[in-house]
């Protein structure tokens, strides 16, 4: 299902974002599809909103925790977790990488505001978007993912990279890694 345009987003560039030592977050190897687990295959291997893929699977909305942000001016970068808001279990690590010259400014507003996870605020605001899926990745989590999923370093996870074009152009460039099915 990996489509591509433009050059799938950087791995090590969104990581260094917010990890000084990669080992932190973890060991990653690109993985096809069909070598990942049915349950992380069904929720990384589509070209859909994760905010409303996990919702879905979970049965229940999330909400947005969010860790550590940059901003340069032209980009905003967050680090973040997905909870569940039933019971606020950890269900998506995520780092994005924003380039704001491509969203209205009140999308702009909502999402610094840091209440709302991303996907929601583009879909309520209609933004015209398309979910591109560059690459699955296999992730042996580091201690500070391990830390934040609450599993033992070492534990095998899934994770994807992708575009969201806005209005035609690449604006949100994704990490988004779920946490291991129970």
């Amino acid at each position: 299902m990996v489509t591509q345009q433009i050059p799938a987003p950087d791995l090590e560039t969104l990581l260094s974002l917010f990890y000084q030592d990669i080992a932190q977050f973890g060991t990653i190897a690109a993985t096809p599809a069909d070598a990942m687990p049915a349950v992380a295959r069904k929720l990384l291997d589509h070209e859909h909103h994760m905010t409303v893929t996990v919702e879905d699977y979970h049965n229940c909305e999330v909400d947005v925790q969010v860790l550590e942000t940059l901003f340069d001016g032209q980009a905003y970068s967050r680090k973040i977790l997905l909870t569940k808001q039933t019971d606020s279990t950890v269900v998506q690590f995520g780092i994005v990488r924003l380039h704001f010259e491509f969203l209205a400014t009140h999308v702009q507003q909502e999402i610094m505001a840091e209440e709302t996870p991303l996907g929601r605020i583009l879909i309520n605001h209609n933004v015209l978007r398309r979910v591109e899926l560059s690459q699955l990745w296999k992730i042996q989590v580091g201690q500070d993912l391990a830390e934040l999923f609450r599993i033992t370093p070492d534990t095998i996870v899934y994770g994807r990279t992708a575009w969201i074009y806005c209005n035609g152009e690449p604006a949100i460039e994704l990490l988004e890694v779920v946490t291991p099915a129970p």
